[in-house]
């Protein structure tokens, strides 16, 4: 098996692996036979070559996606035993994570929390879109600061979610008009790539009993 690109380890317990995602790489298989980032970490562990890692690597499991140029933590299971443990966790929304994103223009908002419901785009099968019939979403976003450039203006926000799905940062701020940059999707191409990272990562490990609090830095900042 070819030596695989190794991620950068943020955080890792017995039960717990932590990554710093590149832009550019998909988490989970899609049927490509494209290199994944599950097959990263999994090269990682099985190259340590002790035991627990190569159990660790067998179990290996993902707990979080990430869109293929979406940067930023993604966090993974390496037991079988506490997998169903952190499977409910997500389920319950246990997990806090928040991101930092660079939008389009100036919004004329300081703060704001988008409650609209999310669904699949009928017309386009790569899009989500707000549809009254969609699954309830919930986005908390607040300016950091305004980026200007001559004419241009781009601001750079917090955010935070309560729900995950789909696309749900890059459609809740597309639809209050302010498209994150290089959102190929639901703004404008650009060369330098979209500008959303998950920056943290934190929550309560029932399995060591401690606080879990894991950051990371956006490329772009």
């Amino acid at each position: 098996m070819p030596r695989l690109d190794a991620p950068s380890v943020l955080f890792e317990s017995p039960t717990l692996i932590a990554v710093d995602k590149p832009a550019g790489i998909i988490v989970h298989g899609d049927g490509t036979g494209a290199q994944t980032l599950t097959d990263q970490v999994r090269s990682l562990l099985e190259l340590r070559g002790a035991e627990a890692d190569r159990v660790a690597a067998r179990d290996l499991q993902c707990l979080q996606r990430l869109d293929r140029e979406t940067t930023g933590i993604v966090l993974f299971s390496k037991s079988k035993a506490t997998q169903g443990i952190y499977d409910r966790m997500v389920a319950e929304h246990a997990f806090e994570k928040r991101y930092q994103t660079l939008v389009e223009g100036a919004p004329a908002w300081r703060e704001r929390t988008f409650t609209w419901p999310i669904g699949r785009d009928r017309h386009d099968a790569r899009r989500m879109r707000v549809s009254r019939t969609g699954k309830a979403a919930v986005t908390h976003a607040t300016v950091a600061r305004e980026l200007k450039q001559g004419k241009r203006v781009r601001t750079l926000l917090n955010v935070a979610i309560e729900t995950g799905r789909k696309h749900q940062i890059r459609v809740h701020l597309a639809h209050a008009g302010s498209p994150i940059v290089g959102d190929q999707l639901y703004g404008r191409f650009d060369p330098a790539g979209l500008k959303l990272h998950a920056c943290r990562l934190t929550f309560d490990d029932p399995i060591s009993c401690e606080h879990i609090d894991i950051r990371s830095s956006a490329p772009w900042a």
